[in-house]
């Protein structure tokens, strides 16, 4: 630690007249009604940075809506949002623009609640500093530590440790020592760069644009002087060269150029680069923006990069430094920070977008939940809302990236979720996995359509879902029987059955139900891959995970079969008891009882029992095999097999 409790106790050097610092991006946290918004109302005030219309109004809305009698409340000028103000907390992000004669500042008020802790993640994403508030008469929070763990996660170097309401302690210098020292204690594992602790009343201005004399035992800086003089600096131009590729730019058959901004490094006409996924190399031929073109560029540039060869480069695609490349790789561990209502399911598919680049990724193993308190790793299947974890990650093509640490914009991630569009995570990219460099794909003397063309038939995966007693395996069996009575080559899965061996250690919890589906995807794709026609029987009642299968297999091989068939009637049939048993509550997480189905949207094929028979359905699907050319033509499908 740079700045500790024997630190902020004595005369700090005066500040030397140097070159003006870059604009300094900061955010204020810490747990909720510590006094963030009120802190940054107060700094714009003492600046003189409010209009008089703008403080006419604060004073008006102080007597409405404040919290401190007749006097200004501060915290009204950042709490836009009605709702805030008739709560009294912060629920979005709040920037301000500020600038003092020595310095311009970019600030991030965030909430502190831990229902929004996802707010203030995002407002730590893009910060340089953190000011992190501490109420003097409670002393550290659950939520202090979660945020200070955020701070740390998101790469933030530079904290202020401001123990705030120090004037409701009667100015207790034993009492801010001994929080500075929980604080330290708590943080040292988080490695920041600097800790500076101030003791301030925000409220009364104590220590916020100078030193006050209500804390004559204190000598530290002033907030605002260290904020203006505190260098924190990252200077990008001195990484390795990375350029992610945003658009391919072909205004007419005679131009072609690669458009982005360059995340770190410099490059000028004439360096070598490479494309980072297929390693294929080529020189800069010049560098073009709108103005003309340029003898370099540098981290944060937007331009256009021509090259020397043709190469096969599209968006997402990573120019780099052949001597310093990034890591390549199909799977990876990350840190996530958990943004949706819905909860992290290990194995369920979602969409990530690393720089310009966006897959699909599933998320194959939570190894642990951040312990807010104490930092302590805890074991768990799923992420909530706000919970910080650290996962693997499997994508479904290779992507280049950095470690978060070492390289901000390659290393950051955010997860979509596929159904709602919506923002499930933010991540940052610890390392690589098989980095080891020993595992490589087998080349094949015998490909799929090889061992099918011998089959006379083309590999498909038949997904039949529905509830417990539609008819799935019905009709999956009379299908199947149909099928090898004329000699194709088939294979049928079951859920029941499967779940008697390769799944039995799985239960009915919504993770396990995706891990199940999971399993039997990368088992019927194997069996395409022998050229067979694999039957697959399982409720799967989450569209993600059917959707996952069919991203597993090539186009066109899997052909989803919704048998239709409405709760009240597989309540009625119930073969099995389990309906009645579920009614009950002797069985948890039974779809349609007790966990929701999703049925398909837009599936290759519908049948329903209400208005066929099991046969006549049967005999719908061989026929559609039969139009799509997977199985050579049947003859004579018979009387019981009448469409």
């Amino acid at each position: 630690m740079l700045e500790a409790t024997s630190s902020a106790l004595r005369d700090p050097e005066e500040p030397s007249d140097g070159p003006v610092l870059p604009t300094l991006r900061f955010l204020t946290c810490g747990s909720v009604d510590d006094g963030k918004s009120t802190l940054i109302g107060r700094l714009l005030y003492e600046q003189s940075l409010i209009y008089d219309d703008q403080l006419a109004a604060l004073e008006r809305d102080s007597r409405k809506h404040g919290t401190d009698g007749d006097n200004i409340d501060f915290a009204l000028l950042v709490d836009g949002l009605e709702a805030e103000r008739e709560q009294g907390i912060t629920i979005d992000v709040a920037y301000r623009y500020v600038s003092t004669p020595r310095r311009s500042f970019i600030i991030a008020d965030t909430p502190g609640h831990e229902q929004y802790t996802r707010n203030m993640a995002t407002g730590a994403s893009s910060a340089d500093l953190a000011v992190l508030l501490v109420d003097a008469r409670k002393g550290l929070l659950t939520q202090t530590c979660r945020h200070a763990a955020i701070v740390s996660l998101t790469g933030i170097r530079h904290v202020v440790l401001a123990i705030n309401k120090i004037d409701l302690t009667g100015y207790d210098q034993a009492g801010f020592a001994k929080i500075v020292a929980d604080f330290e204690a708590f943080a040292a594992p988080l490695g920041f760069a600097s800790l500076t602790a101030i003791p301030i009343s925000a409220r009364h201005g104590v220590n916020i644009s100078e030193r006050s004399e209500k804390t004559p035992w204190y000598h530290g800086p002033a907030l605002l002087e260290h904020l203006e003089t505190i260098d924190v600096e990252r200077d990008n131009s001195t990484q390795p060269f990375r350029f992610p590729v945003q658009w391919v730019n072909r205004p007419d058959l005679d131009f072609r150029g690669y458009s982005g901004t360059v995340a770190s490094g410099t490059v000028r006409p004439g360096d070598e680069v490479v494309v980072a996924k297929s390693g294929r190399t080529s020189r800069v031929a010049r560098i073009v923006t709108y103005d003309g073109d340029r003898d370099s560029a540098s981290a944060g540039d937007a331009v256009t990069l021509t090259l020397d060869d043709e190469l096969d480069i599209a968006r997402g695609d990573v120019l780099c430094d052949p001597k310093d490349r990034p890591e390549v790789s199909d799977q990876f561990a990350a840190h996530l920070v958990w943004m949706s209502d819905d909860k992290l399911l290990p194995g369920r598919s979602y969409l990530l977008k690393l720089g310009t680049r966006t897959v699909p990724v599933t998320i194959t193993e939570l190894k642990h939940r951040l312990d807010p308190s104490t930092l302590g790793e805890r074991p768990g299947k799923s992420l909530s809302l706000n919970e910080v974890g650290f996962c693997t990650l499997a994508a479904t093509t290779p992507c280049a990236f950095d470690p978060y640490k070492t390289n901000h914009t390659t290393g950051a991630f955010i997860l979509i979720d596929r159904i709602t569009n919506a923002t499930a995570a933010a991540g940052m990219i610890a390392f690589g996995l098989r980095r080891a460099t020993n595992i490589h794909r087998q080349g094949l003397n015998v490909a799929k359509l090889d061992r099918a063309r011998i089959k006379h038939q083309k590999p498909a995966v038949l997904w039949f879902t529905g509830l417990s007693g539609s008819g799935k395996s019905t009709i999956a069996n009379l299908v199947e029987s149909r099928l090898y009575a004329h000699g194709a080559h088939t294979v049928l899965l079951d859920g029941d059955n499967v779940r008697h061996g390769l799944n039995k250690d799985l239960g009915f919890t919504d993770v396990d139900r995706v891990e199940n589906i999971r399993r039997v995807g990368e088992v019927a794709k194997l069996m395409t891959d022998a050229g067979l026609v694999v039957l697959c029987s399982f409720i799967s009642p989450f569209r993600a995970e059917r959707r996952l299968v069919r991203e597993l297999l090539d186009e066109g091989e899997f052909i989803e079969i919704f048998v239709d068939t409405p709760l009240e009637e597989c309540i009625a049939r119930d073969p099995k008891g389990l309906y009645k048993k579920a009614i009950a509550g002797e069985i948890e997480n039974f779809t349609g009882i007790s966990q929701a189905y999703e049925p398909p949207e837009s599936p290759e094929l519908v049948v329903s029992r209400n208005s066929e028979t099991a046969e006549q359905a049967a005999a719908r699907i061989v026929k559609l095999l039969i139009e799509k050319g997977f199985v050579d033509h049947i003859d004579e499908l018979g009387d019981d097999w009448s469409i």
